[in-house]
């Protein structure tokens, strides 16, 4: 079985190209360091031609304001090419990725949608890390909101179980949380404790956030964007577990402890 990875060098697609690869299936990454471009479609069929099954992860948010048309597209050549099993991953709770899962449905794919909550490796991996390293502070506009961190790696497993299960999933959204709800104080306090050092999480709205992101150089429609989906997708909608880990995997999720001592075990928060 020949599986496309979207995003095989990011977070989520990194792990299911290496969790494929241990299931036994060839995995062919798509990237744009391997010549596909999610924004340019005459990249796409060269990738797609000749394979059984597809992972898709959009950059730069499922919900973002071009990504339905975008997945649609993709989904529907995909199809025309023979690839009629296609895994989505979405986001559990947001309201604006809803029109892209719709744009997969209706490809004519045998589809699966994986949504998920917030990672683990937000922490750890992208923007917000260096942040950390840095100046030892997380400035977000998460308030105290309790989330339910899910680990990547089992986001990867339940994509390639999806992926290799015939058609057990197909047409089927499974949500995948972790085992517990934390605050984002508190998981930057599991974070330190973790690496015996004092880091700290400092909440602020999701406008000044998005004046901040501004000032970063983030590009305003961009900005906007996020502020929008930090207003409603951390307003505690996603305050509780799901179980689409356990009842895919038969396993109990990772839990977030056990990602914050690996990750300080490979020197993730250390100060730089």
């Amino acid at each position: 079985m020949t599986v496309v990875v979207t995003g095989a060098s990011g977070r989520t697609g990194s792990r299911v190209a290496a969790a494929a690869t241990a299931a036994g299936l060839t995995v062919r990454a798509a990237s744009r360091a391997r010549g596909f471009d999610w924004r340019d479609a005459t990249t796409w069929a060269p990738v797609l031609r000749g394979a059984d099954a597809a992972y898709l992860v959009y950059p730069s948010d499922v919900g973002a304001p071009d990504a339905a048309d975008t997945v649609g597209r993709l989904a529907r050549e995909a199809v025309a090419l023979g690839v009629r099993r296609l895994v989505l991953l979405s986001a559990r709770g947001e309201e604006q990725a809803l029109p892209t899962e719709e744009a997969l449905r209706a490809s004519g794919a045998r589809w699966t949608v994986v949504r998920a909550a917030w990672f683990a490796q937000n922490l750890s991996e992208g923007p917000l890390v260096e942040e950390l390293r840095q100046s030892g502070e997380l400035v977000f506009p998460a308030g105290d909101v309790r989330e339910p961190f899910v680990d990547v790696r089992d986001v990867a497993d339940v994509v390639v179980a999806a992926l290799t299960s015939g058609d057990r999933y197909a047409g089927q959204v499974i949500e995948v949380s972790g085992p517990r709800l934390l605050t984002f104080g508190d998981a930057v306090a599991e974070a330190a404790a973790a690496a015996g050092r004092a880091l700290a999480y400092r909440p602020v709205p999701a406008r000044a956030y998005g004046q901040a992101l501004a000032g970063f150089g983030v590009p305003a429609e961009e900005a906007e964007f996020l502020v929008e989906l930090f207003e409603t997708l951390l307003d505690g909608r996603n305050s509780y577990l799901s179980d689409g880990v356990r009842q895919v995997l038969g396993r109990e999720p990772r839990d977030f402890a056990d990602f914050a001592r690996q990750a300080a075990a490979a020197g993730v928060w250390k100060e730089s």
